[in-house]
C-alpha cells in the first residue's frame, strides 16, 4: 500500500510540473520603477517560452504602442523576452505581456513604469 501511495505522489509531482505556467521572474525596468528612458523592456520568466505565441508590448499614457520593433524571445535564453524602444519622453508607460509556456499554457499580465 505504501508503494502505491508513493507512486501516486511521484506521478502527481510530474503532472504538476508538466502543466506549469510561466510567470515573470525579473523585469527591466521593474514594476513601478522610475527610470531614465530605457532602450528596451526585458522580462525573464521562470521557464522557457514558445516564441511564436509570446508577446511583449509597451504603451504610453494615452494607450498608444511605442515599441520600436516586434518583441522577441532570446534564442540563447528561451526564458527571456524583450522589445526594443525608441527614445521615450518623460511620462507613464505600461508593459503588456502574454507568455506561452513550452507546454502550451498561456499567462498574461501588465505593469507600469515611469520615465523621468
Amino acid at each position: 500500500m505504501g508503494r502505491v501511495i508513493a507512486s501516486c505522489g511521484v506521478c502527481m509531482m510530474f503532472a504538476a510540473t508538466a502543466s506549469a505556467h510561466v510567470f515573470p521572474k525579473h523585469q527591466d525596468p521593474g514594476a513601478g520603477a522610475s527610470v531614465s528612458a530605457p532602450k528596451e523592456v526585458r522580462i525573464q520568466f521562470d521557464g522557457p517560452l514558445e516564441p511564436a505565441f509570446s508577446t511583449l508590448t509597451v504603451t504610453d499614457g494615452n494607450g498608444k504602442d511605442v515599441e520600436a520593433a516586434k518583441s522577441a524571445v532570446d534564442a540563447a535564453h528561451p526564458d527571456v523576452m524583450s522589445v526594443a524602444l525608441p527614445s521615450l519622453t518623460p511620462g507613464h508607460y505600461a508593459v503588456h505581456w502574454a507568455a506561452v509556456a513550452a507546454d502550451g499554457h498561456r499567462t498574461h499580465g501588465d505593469y507600469t513604469f515611469e520615465v523621468k
